[in-house]
């Protein structure tokens, strides 16, 4: 069956990184909850999409150059009044939950890997019992090199529509097997059967990301993908519950 991951906790129905969604995604009939993380300037992990406070709070400034109490001070636009979460209050969240996680290890706001962050990603989620759970993602092949370092967890490169147009499928394809990477995941509208067989006939998995509309996410389920993510996590439970279904 394919899996279902509720994007940024469901960016489309309870905001983006919210402790709201977040929360909703952990009791919700799905596989995966996406969340992205970034370091504060004192050694603290938030989780957050963006490396910067600019877009999706009222406050400004890189993650990275500001304390943990100076993130915490913000609120998250349409968050209730909520600020961002720690990694650590993330992981509590889900403690007693069954949705695993998939940590999406972000770059700086300069687009380049922080230093050393990969390592305190992994301790932090072993100390907060959920690494076994945890899934990783990146765009970066310089990050998907430090969490294969780090850890034995899955991981997988995600893909965008011009790194794909650039390489081509059998450079990525190519790319990602000399890198050890076991999963690959591409922009739902650049997803299709051909490149699909593609990838799982070099012993790779396939998923796709940004499956927000009816049409995209039956076009995941269509295809079977091993997973998507998705800003709309009710709407991906009630497509696939209609495709399974279906099928019977």
């Amino acid at each position: 069956m394919t899996r279902i991951a509720s994007h940024r906790g469901g960016t489309l129905e309870f905001g983006d990184s919210t402790p709201a969604g977040f929360a909703a995604t952990a009791t919700m009939a799905l596989e995966e909850v996406e969340f992205d993380v970034h370091p504060t300037s004192d050694g603290a992990i938030v989780v957050h999409h963006d490396a910067t406070l600019d877009r999706t709070t009222d406050r400004t400034g890189a993650i990275a150059d500001l304390t943990l109490a100076e993130v915490q001070a913000a609120r998250i636009n349409y968050g209730a009044g909520a600020s961002p979460l720690t990694l650590e209050q993330l992981c509590a969240i889900y403690a007693t939950s069954s949705v695993s996680f998939r940590c999406e290890i972000k770059p700086g706001a300069d687009g380049r890997p922080y230093a050393d962050f990969v390592p305190r990603v992994v301790e932090t989620l072993g100390q907060g019992g959920m690494l076994a759970r945890t899934g990783f993602s990146s765009f970066l092949i310089a990050t998907l090199d430090d969490l294969r370092a780090a850890s034995d967890r899955p991981m997988l490169w995600l893909v965008s529509p011009p790194v794909l147009h650039q390489l081509g499928a059998a450079a990525m394809i190519e790319l990602a097997r000399a890198h050890a990477i076991p999963e690959i995941g591409v922009n739902i509208d650049t997803a299709s059967h051909d490149l699909q067989a593609g990838v799982t006939d070099a012993g790779l998995d396939f998923g796709c990301w940004a499956a927000h509309t009816t049409p995209q996410i039956d076009k995941a389920l269509a295809l079977g993908v091993k997973v998507f993510t998705t800003d709309r996590p009710s709407l991906a439970i009630a497509r696939r519950t209609a495709h399974l279904e279906a099928g019977k």
